[in-house]
């Protein structure tokens, strides 16, 4: 396998903010949002289907929203961190039920791991994020160099 190389890049002081729950995490999402909604207001707001309606009503911002996560919105999320449309993932999955899509929560979690993306996987996690002074200002950060990991394969 070849070795990744990793280069600088910088998250721009907008966020782009994915949030995406289980169903049994959702009101609990809704209701850390609605206590965070002046600081998610500054940013972007993208989330996987049902989340994404429900944030939407509840707190009167944008939010754009993908399919419902079973269905493959976690997957676009996750495709949109790779392609670098995403800049920090809050996801309040359900460590106590088993999922149907396990495999695409997995894939999401690795996605945000491998790209190097702020991630907050429960309420704690999510409050230290959202009340850290790099979320409101542009933050440097090293991510796998794609361009060079594929010039590393031509045969």
């Amino acid at each position: 396998m070849n070795r990744i190389d990793f280069v600088t890049a910088t998250l721009p002081a907008r966020k782009r903010i994915a949030l995406v729950a289980h169903d049994h995490c959702k009101e609990r999402l809704l209701d850390w949002a609605k206590r965070q909604k002046e600081q998610l207001a500054k940013h972007e707001l993208l989330a996987t289907g049902t989340t994404g309606l429900l944030l939407g009503q509840r707190l009167g911002l944008p939010v754009e929203c993908m399919i419902s996560g079973p269905l493959g919105g976690d997957q676009q999320i996750g495709a949109r961190i790779a392609e670098r449309r995403i800049d920090v993932l809050v996801f309040f999955w359900d460590p106590f039920e088993p999922q149907p899509h396990d495999p695409d929560v997995k894939a999401l979690l690795r996605v945000a791991a491998v790209w190097n993306i702020p991630l907050a996987a429960n309420e704690s996690s999510a409050d230290y994020l959202l009340s850290s002074p790099l979320l409101d200002q542009a933050h440097s950060l090293s991510i796998p160099d794609y361009g060079s990991y594929l010039a590393g394969r031509q045969l």
